[in-house]
């Protein structure tokens, strides 16, 4: 018996030890595996412990993207409790947040990300024609991930939002909120102000395409100008009226 348990505890430090070692480069496969080619690690260096590289958010064919410097930390004493807790930050001088993660469920809280509005259009390839401009701001108040659940609630802000096909700039300040309850998944979006409204909401199933219905309002002394954008994703109900449908 003593001669297995031997084993056994030569067996654990070698796979700790492997682990310790491991290169950055398998957090990239470990990205890629999980959102199938739509999140990449370039440029990894150091460990799976502790490393730097640049995160890239792809689109669905994988080919185009934006890329964020990101730099992470394990905290090796959260094994004790049964799970890994990984401290993340989104830019070299970015507020780090904890990712949880364990056997079950992927969890983190407090993440806080801003990104060019050319990512709406890697989300919906329908808008990507527009040249979106502006900043989007995300901010995830708690994120739990479980195979067959999730749970959520955060909002997503487009500032300064434009489009380089209309020189009226910028459009508007717009929000989304996002909540997600076991297999569902809640969406409404609200102006904040601009020229432009914007509301509408959606409600979809995990793992299904998103279904969501926005109207856009234009002011009649915009109406000119935007019309003509307005009808590349969206259908005239009216003066200055449109429906556009996300899916």
């Amino acid at each position: 018996m003593k001669r297995w348990s031997m084993i056994a505890v030569g067996f654990a430090a070698w796979v700790v030890a492997l682990v310790a070692t491991a290169p950055a480069t398998m957090v990239d496969a470990v990205l890629d595996r999980a959102s199938q080619g739509r999140l990449r690690l370039a440029e990894a260096e150091g460990s799976f412990w502790s490393g730097t590289g640049q995160l890239e958010i792809r689109d669905a064919s994988g080919r185009t993207g934006i890329a964020r410097d990101l730099v992470w930390r394990v905290l090796p004493l959260s094994l004790l409790r049964g799970h890994l807790v990984c401290e993340v930050a989104l830019g070299y001088d970015a507020k780090r947040f904890p990712v949880t993660l364990s056997w079950s469920r992927i969890e983190l809280a407090n993440a806080d990300l801003t990104l060019p509005a050319s990512v709406l259009g890697l989300g919906v390839p329908k808008l990507a024609p527009l040249g979106l401009t502006g900043d989007v701001q995300i901010h995830v108040t708690n994120l739990s991930m479980a195979r067959d659940a999730v749970d959520a609630n955060s909002t997503i802000q487009w500032r300064r939002a434009g489009s380089s096909l209309t020189t009226v700039s910028p459009l508007g300040d717009y929000e989304v909120r996002l909540d997600a309850e076991g297999q569902m998944i809640h969406a409404y979006l609200r102006t904040i102000e601009g020229p432009l409204r914007l509301d509408g909401k959606g409600s979809w199933r995990r793992g299904t395409n998103p279904s969501f219905l926005a109207m856009a309002t234009v002011a009649s002394e915009n109406q000119k100008q935007l019309a003509p954008l307005l009808r590349l994703i969206a259908v005239e109900r009216g003066a200055g009226r449109f429906e556009l449908l996300l899916n």
